[in-house]
C-alpha cells in the first residue's frame, strides 16, 4: 500500500470523526438545554457505537448491525447540511427558540425516513413510446426494463413480489435487466429462497440479464450466472441474440470486468439493418452505442443519486443519468432501479420499472 493511500486512508478517517463529533455535539447540546438531560456517558456511548456501525456491519451479517450504519450514513450525511443552518439560526437568534429548532431538524429527519421508505418500496411503472426506423418480424415489442434489484439482506422476496405483480399487470413481450441483480454476496438470496419467487418472472420473448458491478463484487459471479440460469434467466456475457428474428439484444460485461470487449467487436457479425438493443449496466458509452449503430441502450447503475442532492452530482457524471435521452438515432434509457444500496431510503428519486413499447417500421 502506498504512503499517498494510506494518508488518504488517514485523513478520510479524521474527517469522518469529526463529522460525527459535530453531529453528537449538537445533539448533546440540544439534549441538556432543552431537557438537562443528565446521561452523558450513555450518550457517549450511543454515539460512538452508531459512528462504528458503518465498518462493523461490512464484517457482520447481522441486519440491525447492517441498518444501523446505514441509518447513521443518512443522519450524518444530512446533518452536514442541516446543522450548519440550525446553528446559524441559533446564534442569530441569540439561543432564543433553541427547542424549537431542534424539533424542526427533528422533523426534516422524520420526513426523510417516512418518505423515502415510501419511495424505495413502493415501485413506480414510468411507460415511454418509440419508434425505430427499421423493419422487424413484427411491428412492436413491449419491452420491461428492471435494473438494480440489489436482491440481498435488504431487499428481499418481499419486494421481489412487487416486481412479479408489476410483470403480471404489464405482460410484457420480453423482460430485460441490465445489472446489479445481487447485492454483492448471493448468499443472502439462496438462503432466503428467493428464487421461488425470482421463477415467476416470465415473458413471451424471455428474461435476459447482464452482470453489474455489484455483481462482481463479491467474487460470487459464477454462481449468480448458474442460479439465473437454473431460473431461465439468460445472462448475456459480451453476447449478441437473435430474439425470434425480430432485433439482436446484445448483452455486455460490466466495466468492473477487466475483460470486457470493445462494442465494435460484439457487433461486428450482426446485420445492422435488424433493430439493436443493448444492455449496459454503466451508461457512460453512449458515443460508442450510437457509433456503432446501436438503436437501444438500456442501462441503471446511477440510482439517480438515490438521496438527493446527490442527483446532482450522477447528472454531472453521467451525461444520461436517469430517464430517456435520444442522440441522433440512439435511444438511451437510464433507470433509477428497483431495489436500493446502502440505505433503504430514496430522496429525489423512486423505485421503479421501465416499460418500453417499441414500433419497428412497416414491413
Amino acid at each position: 500500500m502506498s504512503i499517498s493511500t494510506i494518508l488518504m486512508i488517514i485523513t478520510t478517517i479524521l474527517a469522518y470523526s469529526l463529522i460525527c463529533f459535530y453531529v453528537g455535539y449538537n445533539g448533546w447540546v440540544w439534549l441538556r438545554a432543552t431537557f438537562s438531560f443528565p446521561y452523558k456517558k450513555a450518550y457517549i456511548a450511543v454515539i460512538v457505537l452508531f459512528s462504528a456501525s458503518i465498518f462493523l456491519g461490512q464484517f457482520s451479517s447481522m441486519l440491525p448491525l447492517i441498518l444501523m450504519g446505514h441509518t447513521w450514513l443518512v443522519v450524518i450525511g444530512y446533518s452536514v447540511i442541516l446543522l450548519p443552518l440550525a446553528n446559524l439560526l441559533v446564534y442569530i437568534l441569540k439561543k432564543r427558540g433553541i427547542f424549537w429548532i431542534g424539533i424542526g431538524v427533528i422533523s426534516i429527519f422524520m420526513f426523510i425516513f417516512v418518505y423515502g421508505s415510501f419511495n424505495a418500496w413502493n415501485p413506480v411503472v414510468r411507460s415511454y413510446h418509440l419508434e425505430i426506423d427499421k423493419q422487424s418480424g413484427e411491428q412492436n415489442v413491449k419491452i420491461l426494463m428492471v435494473s438494480d434489484l440489489h436482491l440481498g439482506s435488504i431487499v428481499g422476496e418481499r419486494h421481489l413480489q412487487r416486481l412479479v405483480d408489476v410483470v403480471d399487470e404489464e405482460k410484457p413481450d420480453i423482460i430485460l435487466i441490465p445489472g446489479d441483480i445481487i447485492d454483492d454476496h448471493i448468499d443472502p438470496f439462496l438462503e432466503k429462497n428467493m428464487s421461488e419467487t425470482m421463477k415467476k418472472i416470465s415473458a413471451p420473448l424471455g428474461v435476459y440479464a447482464v452482470l453489474g458491478n455489484h455483481d462482481y463484487y463479491g467474487d460470487d459471479t459464477a454462481l449468480i450466472l448458474d442460479e439465473m440460469e437454473k431460473l431461465g434467466i439468460r445472462v448475456l456475457m459480451d453476447e449478441s441474440v437473435s430474439i425470434d428474428e425480430q432485433f439482436y439484444l446484445i448483452g455486455r460485461k460490466d466495466l468492473t470486468d477487466e475483460n470486457r470487449n470493445e462494442a465494435s467487436a460484439l457487433l461486428r457479425n450482426l446485420d445492422k439493418t435488424k433493430p439493436l438493443i443493448m444492455m449496459d449496466h454503466q451508461p457512460v458509452e453512449l458515443n460508442e452505442a450510437k457509433e456503432n449503430g446501436i438503436d437501444v441502450l438500456l442501462s441503471g447503475h446511477t440510482h439517480r443519486g438515490q438521496l438527493a442532492p446527490a442527483n446532482l452530482i450522477t447528472s454531472k457524471m453521467y451525461e444520461n443519468d436517469w430517464g430517456y435521452l435520444q442522440k441522433e438515432n440512439l435511444h438511451s434509457f437510464v433507470s433509477s432501479g428497483f431495489g436500493i444500496w446502502g440505505p433503504p431510503l430514496r430522496i429525489g428519486s423512486r423505485s421503479e420499472v421501465m416499460v418500453i413499447d417499441v414500433k419497428f417500421a412497416s414491413n
